[in-house]
């Protein structure tokens, strides 16, 4: 070992709050303040020799190793953060003031644990980051993939679960995972089964290698990898038990801790409300876009789904077809019946007319007994009658309802892009009239069949 290098005084107070340390150009460490045991967990005789890299949590050790090599260069850094594994397996974020002394070819820096402003800097971002995630477009998977990365800061949670409940079904599910199980893995209900014991308790868990057998069944564990530390915390919201989010280590020299548990229960808290919200967005959504009856694109969605068909028609030089159709004689159905009958048609004809059409075809509502049917990729004009002819065949068939057997018929009107209309307007319309000019013609023949 090298023998200990004069070390540049430093005022009395700041030796009583930090560690002074001094690394040899090959990064090892040559001396250690007694400070350093409240910071590292380490006595001042267990670091010296070793390599301060090693110390270092893996994933800071690129970035320190870069600024090594500026300080080595003359560069001075008042500054730098990065975190430590203390003994204890706890992460430390230390901010360091570290200067190359030329005459001495040591390192040497003062070391301050910052770790609980940054704990209170970090929580601060986790709210600010799950709120504006609960607020910006996206479905839930999306609104993971950001809780995913604010605990990830906070927790260093590279495994990192979310699960769902149902309460009304009683089922749990795992929509987004990020960790070691794989499918096949015998013991991939580990997670599950956790889950469900804290949905039941409604308290999160920290498990260690020491505390695992004491709540769960030590079998379960053995068939799987070993994780050997978990935190989950119960997603609660004022409806209820929405589910759980969970942490998991395999690394034993990390251990997670009593302040992590309270961390992750405080961003489920967070996470609750930016779950909710982001399921009231997402119904508003649905709501905007889609008939509540029928569950079919409504007249806004339609539309929207009919001038993009339009933009690939005219860029590709093809036909599209919209349809438009209403149910001869449906008020008498209402007026006869009931508008709950009335309903239970409607949502029958729906479903037969989506089996008419092929996927990336549109069925709408757009009010009343009013469907609209967009098909794209017409190849010929007369497909248009084939199409037609297997909508009436289909919804002339009787129903079944719950307080009537029905028989209706469908009056069906058709455009052509482009010889019927060049925008969704001008095609609407001419279907609509030609819908029109069906109905007269078959109640023309109604007529003339029943003097």
């Amino acid at each position: 070992m090298k023998a200990t290098p004069h070390v540049p005084p430093y005022n009395f107070t700041d030796l009583l709050l930090d560690a002074v340390c001094v690394v040899d150009r090959d990064g090892y460490f040559l001396f250690v303040s007694a400070a350093s045991e409240k910071i590292f967990g380490y006595k001042p005789d267990e670091m010296i020799g070793k390599p301060m890299i090693d110390f270092v949590y893996p994933g800071d050790r690129g970035r320190t190793l870069n600024a090594v090599t500026e300080i080595l260069n003359g560069e001075h850094k008042p500054h730098f953060e990065n975190r430590y594994v203390r003994k204890d397996g706890k992460i430390v974020h230390i901010m360091w003031s570290a200067r190359w002394s030329e005459s001495e070819q040591v390192r040497v820096a003062v070391a301050r644990d910052v770790t609980e402003r940054k704990r209170a800097e970090s929580m601060q971002a986790a709210v600010y980051a799950i709120s504006e995630a609960a607020n910006s477009p996206g479905n839930l998977n999306a609104l993971f993939q950001r809780i995913h990365a604010v605990v990830d800061d906070l927790l260093l949670a590279t495994n990192f679960m979310v699960g769902l409940y149902d309460a009304e079904k009683n089922e749990l599910s795992f929509p987004y995972c990020a960790h070691p199980y794989s499918d096949t893995s015998p013991s991939n209900r580990v997670p599950e089964i956790i889950v469900k014991q804290v949905i039941h308790t409604g308290r999160s868990l920290l498990l260690t290698p020491e505390t695992i057998a004491a709540v769960f069944p030590a079998l379960v564990f053995e068939a799987g990898p070993k994780t050997l530390n978990w935190l989950i915390a119960p997603i609660k919201s004022t409806n209820g038990m929405i589910g759980a989010l969970l942490v998991m280590s395999s690394d034993n020299s990390m251990r997670f801790t009593e302040q992590d548990r309270e961390l992750l229960q405080f961003v489920s808290i967070q996470v609750a409300a930016a779950i909710e919200r982001k399921r009231m967005l997402s119904r508003l959504e649905y709501m905007a876009q889609f008939d509540q009856l029928t569950h079919l694109p409504n007249r806004t969605l339609f539309l929207d789904r009919l001038q993009n068909a339009l933009i690939i028609a005219r860029r590709e030089q093809k036909m599209l077809a919209v349809f438009y159709l209403d149910l001869d004689k449906f008020k008498q159905v209402n007026d006869t019946f009931g508008h709950a009958t009335g309903d239970q048609l409607l949502y029958a004809v729906s479903h037969r007319l989506s089996l008419c059409v092929r996927e990336s075809d549109t069925v709408g509502r757009i009010g009343g007994d009013e469907f609209v049917i967009l098909a794209n990729h017409i190849k010929h004009p007369g497909d248009v009658d084939v199409i037609k002819n297997k909508i009436r065949a289909a919804l002339s068939q009787p129903y079944n309802l719950d307080k009537a057997q029905l028989q209706i018929f469908p009056s069906i009107g058709c455009a052509i892009y482009p010889d019927h209309g060049e925008n969704e307007s001008e095609l609407i319309h001419y279907a609509d009239c030609a819908m029109y000019q069906a109905k007269k013609e078959q109640m023309s023949l109604s007529v003339t069949s029943n003097p």
